[in-house]
C-alpha cells in the first residue's frame, strides 16, 4: 500500500498573517473597514492568507452572492493563487467546483449549504474593464494588484455594490507615483482600508537558507522593492546589476569551454527595416544557463542603406550557419519578414506576441538572470552594441512622475532582442509573480 502524503505542510500563521484572516470578524477593531491592502518583500506569505480569508469571509458573511476575484492574467491566479486555495478549501470542508469555461468557481459550505460564485478575471490591459461591466458583486479580491491597470480596478471596484462589500488589494510594491500608494495606501484613511505590510520575516514557512536565496536574486531598485519591501522610484541604469567581472566572458578558453556544454541554440530578433535590426545566438546549458554567444547588428540610419527582408533573411541563415537552433523568435510586428522567412524554407520560427506589460516583465526576468548570474555574455568584437547599451540603457523619468516603470526609447534594440529571448525560454511563474 503506497503511502499518503498531505500535499503540503502546515506551519503556525504569524501574527501578521493571523491579522489578515481575522480583521474582518466581529472582534476584531477593523471589522468596520471597507478593505485591506497588504504589501511588502516577495515570498512574505500574503497571497495564500489573503485569498483564504477572503473566501472564508465571504462564506460567513453571505449567501447566492457574486464576487470577483483578479489577478493579472487568468493563467497567472490559477497558477499562484488558485492552485493551492482549492486544496486548503476541501480541507476545511468546502465543496469547491471548479467551472474551467466560465472561470467560475462554485464554493458550499457542506454543514450549512451556504453557496457563492466566485468569478476569475485578468486585468491584463486598458480594455479589461470591459470585463467586470455588468457584474454586481459582494467583494473583490485583487492579487498582484499593482501589475494591473487603474481603469481596471475602478470598475471592479463601482461593481461591488452589495451592502457589507469588502475590497482585498494584494502587491509587492512599484514605484511611489504608482495609482495604488498615491490613491489608496496613502489615502488610507480616507478610503477606510487597513493597511498591512510585510517582509519575508511575516511567513514562517520560510527557512534562513531560503530568504538569504532570494535576498541574492535581486539587487538595485528590485532588491529595494521584492526583499525590503519598498515604494522606491526606479531611476538612473535599469540593469545596474550588471558586473564586468561576473557576466562578460572575455576569455577564448573559457568560452570555448562553455561552448561544449551547450545543450540548444536559440536566436532572437529585434526586427527593424530604417532602424536597427538585431539577430542573437543564445546558448543554453542543462544547469540552465544562458549565454549570448553572438550577435548580428545592423543600423541603417548610420549605414545609410535599408535592407530588404530577402536580404535580412540571407543575413540570418548565414548567421545560423553550423548551428541546429531549436527556435527563432522574431516580434510580433515584423509580420513581413516572418513570412519571408518561411518562404525560404527556415524552420523553427516563433512568434513572439508583445505588449506594454511584457516589457516590465522581462526586464524583471533578465535583472534576475543576471543577479542571480544565471545569464552571461561573452565579449566579443560581434556582441560590443549589445554590450555597450547596457551603460545607457535608463528608466524614464518622464514616466515615473505618471507611477510607471518604463525604459527610454533609445538605445534599446539588443535589449529588446534579450527580452525577447528570455521571455520566451527562461521565463517561470516563480519569476514574474512574486507575491
Amino acid at each position: 500500500m503506497k503511502n499518503k502524503t498531505a500535499p503540503f505542510k502546515f506551519v503556525p500563521f504569524s501574527q501578521k498573517q493571523l491579522k489578515v484572516l481575522t480583521w474582518w470578524m466581529d472582534e476584531s477593531p477593523a471589522k468596520d473597514k471597507d478593505g485591506i491592502i497588504c504589501d511588502g518583500s516577495v515570498r512574505a506569505g500574503k497571497t495564500l492568507v489573503m485569498s483564504l480569508s477572503y473566501v472564508i469571509w465571504a462564506m460567513e458573511s453571505f449567501n447566492f452572492k457574486n464576487f470577483i476575484m483578479a489577478g493579472k492574467t487568468i493563467g497567472a491566479f490559477r497558477r499562484n493563487v488558485l492552485f493551492w486555495l482549492k486544496i486548503i478549501l476541501r480541507l476545511r470542508g468546502y465543496k469547491v467546483k471548479d467551472k474551467r469555461t466560465d472561470n467560475l468557481l462554485i464554493v458550499r459550505r457542506r454543514k450549512t449549504g451556504t453557496t457563492n460564485y466566485f468569478y476569475i478575471f485578468g486585468g491584463r490591459d486598458e480594455r479589461s474593464q470591459d470585463l467586470v461591466q455588468g457584474i454586481t458583486a459582494a467583494g473583490a479580491f485583487f492579487d498582484e494588484v499593482t501589475l494591473m491597470p487603474e481603469s481596471f480596478v475602478n470598475q471592479a471596484v463601482a461593481r461591488c455594490s452589495v451592502e457589507g462589500s469588502k475590497l482585498w488589494f494584494n502587491c509587492n510594491p512599484e514605484g511611489p507615483n504608482h495609482y495604488i500608494k498615491v490613491a489608496f495606501i496613502d489615502k488610507i484613511d480616507e478610503k477606510n482600508l487597513c493597511h498591512l505590510h510585510f517582509t519575508m520575516d511575516d511567513n514562517p514557512s520560510l527557512s534562513e537558507k531560503v530568504k538569504e536565496r532570494y535576498r541574492r536574486m535581486f539587487s538595485g531598485v528590485f532588491f529595494q522593492r521584492y526583499v525590503l519591501g519598498l515604494w522606491i522610484i526606479a531611476e538612473g541604469l535599469i540593469y545596474d546589476m550588471l558586473d564586468k567581472e561576473k557576466h562578460l566572458i572575455t576569455s577564448e578558453e573559457e568560452q570555448e569551454k562553455i561552448l561544449k556544454q551547450i545543450d540548444r541554440f536559440y536566436v532572437s530578433n529585434d526586427y527593424g527595416t530604417g532602424t536597427v535590426f538585431v539577430l542573437g545566438l543564445f546558448g543554453v546549458t542543462s544547469n540552465k544557463k544562458s549565454y549570448l554567444l553572438k550577435s548580428f547588428y545592423y543600423d541603417a540610419k548610420k549605414v545609410g542603406k535599408q535592407k530588404a527582408d530577402s536580404e535580412y533573411a540571407d543575413d540570418l541563415k548565414k548567421f545560423i550557419r553550423g548551428y541546429k537552433i531549436s527556435r527563432i523568435i522574431i516580434p510580433d510586428d515584423a509580420l513581413s519578414f516572418i513570412r519571408e522567412c518561411r518562404n525560404q524554407k527556415i524552420g523553427a520560427i516563433k512568434k513572439f506576441y508583445r505588449d506594454p506589460g511584457t516589457v516590465l516583465d522581462g526586464i524583471r526576468l533578465q535583472a534576475n538572470m543576471l543577479s542571480t548570474n544565471k545569464y552571461k555574455i561573452f565579449d566579443n568584437p560581434s556582441n560590443r552594441p549589445i554590450i555597450d547599451e547596457y551603460y545607457s540603457y535608463v528608466w524614464d523619468e518622464k514616466a515615473q512622475e505618471r507611477g510607471e516603470d518604463k525604459p527610454i526609447k533609445k538605445n534599446d534594440h539588443g535589449k529588446d532582442m534579450e527580452r525577447y529571448f528570455h521571455l520566451t525560454v527562461n521565463k517561470q511563474p516563480s519569476i514574474s509573480f512574486f507575491i
